[in-house]
């Protein structure tokens, strides 16, 4: 008999990859697709669909096709996310509402990554045996765990290579990692038996105009010397899909994973900027400029364990050079007729330059969301938490992008402050771990979980099972409740001090997360950031599209 899955975003970069992926196991799964009626990406599920008999022109209510069921409908109300879920045996949630976006409607961001999971985990509860029976994959985000710099303060050793159970450190301003955090967090803290969280890397389109169709300045805000183990997108819906292939594999879920690309797709982001605009014939240091881009802040990281995901799941096909091969193929006739012409006549390669250039420009001078416009409108929360300040941002080098790329150098693993690689955990691990983390571990809270979790061991120290509710308190006094495996294998700790934007009295209190604060904030940087900093951006993308109409 098949199974039947349930795939949300899957109009998506990726869920349409993993739809695609899915249609070709057609043989053991039936889907069903909640749909949003007024999203034009839909279109890219256009050929499935129709293969499978279903009419996209008329969005409404429930289609029924050939081993493919679309519920019409926003994740954002029950009971349209209980009848895509109604008789699922695996839920696939890739729907992610992601910056700049997220940057311009946070209340969007909350709503789909946040709220929409609370519906997703409700609906699952409440299928027969659901929290037993269905197994559910979750997408997180490598923005979860913020900026991991190259090269750490006075040239101490880089944080750019990270692990899953590093802190969650969002980027100042960043409502989409805070989003995609809480929503995380309510999947560690379900009563779901059968679940993971694969924390996608920068998932890159091998489609040319999916991936130079963003014309926005969030792109400024990727520090130059970032790395980047990037995946592609059929390589995550690779990854997404052959995790119903582990029905079995008890180690492998109630856990979250890093899925990156591997060795063959780490890359700098001034090296990935330089293939890109490679690929037409241009040079990108003529097209862009040095001052546009921001210093700090940002996220991305090479992935010290996506070898551990890749044992699992076999989804790393993609290497830096097939990629750009899948873009030349997939570029439009005029576009690749202009990169010939661009590589074999100067003149039209200087030309086409700088009209890249003057459109980028308006867009770096003129755009509320742009690190150089926050320079010159003198905006001081954004300078100082992009760039450290304005002397910062003065001091870098006026002119075009320089190709020049440092080497890979020293970098240090975060350490998770608690005995790694234990199955049983002992009460004075749980208080060490806390106190890691400027806290208490003030007991567990909930019975007797899968695990046991409270076995007496052979010393009559009581022993904590990873998935037993447990109390904590944090160094602000902040009383909340987590599993042991949310706040160790996942890295979450206090949610109220989360979204403070009070980085600098929190590193002060909590030596864990000041492992990764402390790599690009000085010590003394105490000042918290303006709460409602980020309301100057609301809406920035309609604002620039009403000033260009003009």
């Amino acid at each position: 008999m098949k199974e039947r899955v349930t795939l949300f975003g899957a109009s998506g970069t990726m869920g349409s990859q993993v739809f695609e992926e899915l249609r070709r196991r057609a043989e053991r799964y039936d889907l069903t697709l909640l749909l949003l009626p007024g999203d034009a990406r839909v279109m890219r599920l256009a050929r499935g669909l129709r293969e499978a008999g279903i009419d996209t022109s008329r969005r409404a209510g429930i289609a029924e096709g050939r081993g493919v069921r679309v519920v019409w409908g926003d994740a954002t109300d029950a009971a349209t996310v209980r009848e895509a879920v109604r008789g699922a045996d695996w839920v696939l949630n890739t729907m992610a509402y992601i910056s700049p976006q997220a940057d311009y409607r946070p209340e969007v961001a909350w709503a789909v990554n946040d709220l929409a999971v609370g519906n997703v985990l409700a609906a699952i509860c409440d299928e027969p045996d659901g929290a037993r029976r269905i197994g559910y994959v979750h997408t997180g985000s490598v923005a979860q765990t913020g900026n991991r710099p190259a090269t750490g303060r006075a040239g101490a050793p880089g944080t750019y290579v990270g692990r899953v159970g590093d802190p969650m450190n969002p980027s100042v301003y960043d409502e989409y990692a805070l989003s995609k955090i809480a929503g995380e967090r309510r999947v560690m803290e379900s009563p779901l038996e059968r679940w993971v969280s694969l924390r996608m890397s920068f998932i890159m389109p091998t489609d040319h105009a999916d991936l130079m169709g963003l014309f926005d300045p969030i792109a400024f805000h990727m520090p130059l010397d970032t790395r980047m183990e990037n995946v592609t997108d059929r390589d995550a819906g690779l990854a997404m899909a052959n995790c119903l292939e582990l029905r079995h594999e008890r180690t492998f879920w109630r856990r979250a994973y890093n899925v990156g690309g591997g060795q063959g797709m780490r890359t700098t982001a001034r090296a990935y900027l330089g293939a890109a605009y490679g690929l037409m014939g241009l040079d990108v240091g003529r097209c862009m400029e040095e001052n546009w881009f921001g210093l700090r802040n940002f996220h991305l990281q090479y992935y010290d364990d996506s070898d551990v995901t890749e044992r699992y799941l076999r989804y790393q096909r993609d290497d830096l050079a097939s990629h750009a091969a899948a873009l030349r193929a997939s570029m439009a006739p005029g576009m690749k007729l202009l990169a010939w012409l661009c590589a074999r006549l100067p003149a039209v390669r200087r030309l086409s330059e700088r009209v890249v250039h003057d459109r980028f420009e308006r867009l770096a001078r003129g755009h509320a969301n742009s690190p150089r416009r926050w320079y010159l409108t003198r905006n001081d929360a954004r300078v100082r938490a992009f760039f450290g300040g304005y002397a910062a941002y003065e001091a870098i080098p006026a002119g075009g992008l320089s190709d020049s790329i440092d080497d890979d150098g020293p970098w240090t693993r975060f350490d998770h402050g608690y005995p790694e690689g234990v199955e049983d955990l002992a009460r004075d691990d749980l208080r060490l771990a806390a106190a890691f983390r400027g806290g208490e571990w003030l007991g567990a809270v909930g019975g007797v979980g899968e695990e046991g979790a409270l076995d007496e061991g052979a010393d009559g120290e009581g022993l904590v099972g990873w998935h037993e509710r447990c109390a904590w308190r944090c160094g602000s006094d902040h009383e909340f409740e987590a599993r042991p495996s949310t706040v160790l294998r996942g890295g979450h700790w206090c949610p109220r001090c989360l979204g403070t934007w009070d980085g600098g009295r929190r590193a002060a209190l909590e030596p864990f997360f000041a492992q990764a604060w402390y790599a690009d904030h000085d010590p003394d940087e105490l000042e918290p950031y303006p709460a409602d900093g980020a309301e100057d951006v609301a809406n920035a993308d309609v604002a620039w599209r009403a000033r260009g109409a003009r």
